[in-house]
């Protein structure tokens, strides 16, 4: 860790981005372990090919998908294949979040093998310095903590009701109240407003990387600067636990995005997600 108040420096390279997607690899693994420890049937797991890390949770769970594809080796044809049978296997699509760092060999890899570009990420960083102050402000009405064991119910309502405006995610996210609590390396946190829940925040662990997620507020309680407080209070935990940087997902242009920039976080690339496409049905006789 740098000294107090001196910013560590750091760059968009293949480095950061290994640390990156790394961070969030291991985000989404513990998630599948606690929802197989906490849903044996659920059939959740994960495997690690080629230094990928291809998660599953259900076939119609976000987290369905693999992180650091050709970041740290390149993936043979094998390799691809081992990939692929364990999502089909499952009845899962075949979904790779890949960083631009991984290089335009493995874009030509993807293509070859049938894929499709769906989808695109902001994957952005803020440095973090030992001692540092955020610089966030908010309500002194609003407290900001750490949800004790017993209150993973009261987490999950709370963010249900945080992402009310999208009604096809109540049942994953009201799914969340076990693991809540139960995934290793994070922490789930909750602000009050006088005593009552308006916002919930994640924030996960991994080789010094602070991973933020899952923040929201209630409709009735927004701008406020229940967010701000939950950021830096995130922050500040995450500085007390050694990490040296943070970083936030977000849709490219998107209103979350500028949040993000506007509270000291910058792009280090733009991330794509390949699908595998079906093959097309033979032509009749």
């Amino acid at each position: 860790m740098p000294a107090s108040g001196e910013e560590p420096r750091f760059f968009s390279d293949l480095d950061l981005s290994r640390r990156l997607e790394r961070a969030e690899a291991h985000a989404n693994a513990m998630f599948v372990e606690a929802r197989a420890r906490t849903s044996p049937l659920s059939g959740a797991c994960w495997i690690e090919v080629a230094g990928a890390y291809a998660m599953f949770d259900g076939v119609g769970s976000p987290l369905t998908q693999t992180f650091g594809l050709g970041l740290f080796e390149t993936p043979t044809p094998e390799a691809f294949e081992e990939i692929e049978r364990f999502f089909l296997v499952r009845g899962a699509p075949v979904l790779h979040e890949v960083s631009p760092l991984a290089g335009l060999a493995l874009v030509g890899m993807l293509n070859e093998r049938g894929y499709r570009p769906v989808e695109l990420t902001s994957v952005m960083y803020r440095p973090l310095a030992a001692g540092g102050d955020s610089g966030l402000r908010g309500s002194d009405r609003i407290r900001v903590r750490a949800i004790e064991k017993h209150e993973g119910d009261l987490w999950a309502r709370t963010t249900a009701r945080g992402w009310s405006e999208f009604p096809e995610l109540n049942d994953f996210l009201l799914d969340l109240a076990p693991l809540s609590t139960e995934r290793r390396d994070s922490v789930s946190f909750l602000a009050e407003l006088d005593s009552e829940p308006i916002a919930t925040g994640v924030l996960c662990l991994g080789g010094g990387v602070a991973l933020l997620g899952g923040a929201c507020t209630v409709p009735e309680a927004r701008k406020q600067g229940a967010q701000n407080k939950l950021l830096a209070h995130r922050l500040q935990y995450a500085v007390d636990e050694g990490c040296d940087v943070a970083m936030v997902c977000t849709q490219p242009g998107s209103a979350s995005q500028r949040n993000a920039e506007r509270n000291g976080f910058r792009i280090a690339y733009t991330r794509t997600k390949w699908g595998l496409m079906p093959s097309p049905p033979s032509a009749s006789a």
